[in-house]
């Protein structure tokens, strides 16, 4: 673990309080606060928003984000609307609330052609290039009229 945790004993010191009252503050949900078995961890940050400090600020650098436009050949409108379902949903289900994918789908209907421009985090964008690049590759059907008439 690399955050610092403290236990209710140390909170209590630290912020001249009595042991029942930083317990108050937890059961009131002032104050956040792991239990394992029967003890509470508080980590610092935790400790840090009660008290009104600032969070330590980022590193310079540390903040990415990616853009991505895929380009889809030989998609018609039923598979292009799939396929954007499909897409827009993974991104709308990820496990990163702070790291949300701003994505935009445009369908070409004289050209076949399907546009993907996805916005955001890098690891969630490799999610879903992955996800297509698996949708596209499998037989599954999704992109409906297949090469060999499915």
């Amino acid at each position: 673990m690399s955050e610092e945790m403290f236990s209710v004993e140390q909170v209590a010191e630290r912020l001249g309080l009595h042991v029942r009252t930083v317990r108050g503050y937890i059961r009131t949900g002032r104050l956040r606060a792991v239990r394992i078995g029967k003890q509470y961890r508080i980590a610092r940050a935790d400790l840090d928003a009660l008290t009104g400090r600032p969070a330590p600020a980022r590193a310079v650098g540390t903040a990415m984000e990616v853009s991505s436009i895929l380009q889809i050949d030989g998609v018609d409108r039923a598979a292009a609307d799939r396929l954007a379902t499909l897409v827009l949903a993974a991104a709308n289900t990820s496990h990163h609330p702070a790291h949300r994918l701003r994505i935009q789908t445009v369908h070409d209907e004289e050209r076949n052609r399907m546009k993907i421009v996805i916005l955001g985090d890098a690891s969630a964008t490799a999610d879903v290039l992955r996800l297509v690049d698996a949708v596209l590759d499998g037989d599954n059907g999704l992109l409906g009229g297949g090469a060999d008439g499915a």
